[in-house]
């Protein structure tokens, strides 16, 4: 298992957040700010080009005399093979701005670009353990700019990258790729669907959640974790049913922020473990897998973190940790997320063949050293069977 003291250069008194971030709605428009000669725009395969903010970036980029060129292959949990064809990319176009645009996806793939921009010959098993990536920002400069309201990318120092042959995602974790500039803008959000509203929306609870409760919480990602669960808990319902509420919208974007910066300083714990072995094995969305292990998963914390719980309850003014769980249940099933695995889909024969190898994926994952209580495989193998039947975890 990877031990917290191993983590590399984590230095646990840094506190790490973007050089720049613009936030609020229409703050996109911060993008003429910009100063250099080349941007590459790095997306997905459509909402943004359909929603004009592709053309929009080219205008405020071109005020300045900056040559773009856009990439926009990336798929949903993007590919070592994608990533791949953007460094190709970026290879002949020697930007001096990479621009990630749009959902989680298209950010964490431009940062991985970046990389092997910066250090062509980078293999990816290279850069698989924490703070491996050398220097960055020799040859470019990072901007992020969300349209999902989840993952926090835009202010965090991960990336998520997935081996389509081994079926497990890879986060990256290094301060290099924490952006340069931020650009937090809700009305990015306004056509999100209501299925990926929820499903990011409760990512971004996840990770406020476990940053909270990880040994390297402080006062710093404290604060932005509380408030980050308060809001979350406030403004969720209303951005899944009623998308074009821009104040929902900002205040999710804003949220989702918040928990990046926080869980970027304090890391995360099994959750993610176990979310990145589920996700890459089966496809699950990952904040929905999140949503079904997290309560779960806070009852097996609790005999270590239970001060910590309860202080989150009672922001949301409840009095237990089992109440506690209970309201991220209640609030999972108000946005449409599902209880369990097998609910979602999943076959018990398929999951049953998957199950120790997930188990023992995740206890290897770099999440899991700064989980509150160190687990076993089978304290692994328990977690995944429970939240595969939306059974209660007991001690």
């Amino acid at each position: 298992m990877l031990q917290l003291k191993n983590l590399g250069g984590f230095v646990a008194d840094n506190f790490i957040v973007p050089g720049k971030i613009f936030h609020g709605l229409g703050s996109f428009s911060k993008l003429e700010t910009v100063k250099g000669k080349r941007a590459i725009i790095i997306t997905g395969k459509g909402a943004m080009r359909r929603s004009g903010y592709i053309e929009k970036a080219i205008e405020y980029l071109q005020q300045n005399n900056i040559e773009t060129e856009v990439f926009d292959g990336v798929e949903s949990d993007p590919s070592i093979e994608t990533v791949m064809k953007g460094f190709d990319v970026m290879m002949n176009f020697k930007p001096d701005w990479i621009i990630g645009l749009g959902g989680c996806s298209a950010i964490d793939a431009a940062k991985a670009m970046w990389v092997f921009y910066e250090y062509p010959e980078t293999n990816f098993a290279d850069i698989i353990a924490p703070f491996t990536i050398k220097p960055l920002r020799n040859k470019a400069k990072f901007i992020a700019i969300p349209s999902t309201s989840g993952t926090g990318t835009e202010s965090t120092c991960v990336s998520v990258i997935t081996d389509r042959e081994k079926g497990t995602k890879y986060p990256l974790v290094s301060y290099e790729l924490c952006p340069d500039i931020a650009i937090v803008d809700g009305e990015l959000c306004k056509t999100m669907p209501a299925s990926v509203t929820a499903n990011t929306g409760l990512d971004a609870l996840t990770h406020a959640i476990e940053a909270y409760v990880t040994p390297l919480a402080d006062a710093y990602t404290d604060s932005l974790a509380e408030r980050a669960v308060t809001d979350i808990f406030n403004v969720l319902p209303t951005a899944v049913s009623c998308g074009d509420n821009l104040d929902a919208r900002q205040k999710m974007h804003d949220a989702s922020c918040m928990s990046g910066m926080s869980f970027s300083n304090a890391l995360l714990g099994i959750v993610h473990s176990l979310s990145h072995q589920v996700g890459g094995m089966f496809g699950v969305p990952h904040g929905r897998a999140n949503a079904i292990l997290l309560p779960n998963i806070i009852r097996f914390n609790t005999q270590k973190a239970e001060s910590k719980y309860m202080r989150l309850a009672a922001l949301i003014g409840v009095n237990s940790t089992e109440e506690f769980a209970k309201r991220i249940e209640l609030l999972r099933h108000s946005v449409g997320v599902e209880s369990s695995f097998e609910e979602y889909g999943i076959s018990s024969e398929r999951w049953e063949a998957k199950i120790q190898v997930m188990a023992e994926n995740a206890i290897n994952d770099a999440c899991t050293a700064c989980n509150p209580r160190q687990p076993t495989i089978q304290d692994m193998v328990d977690l995944l069977r429970v939240c595969f039947q939306g059974a209660t975890y007991t001690q």
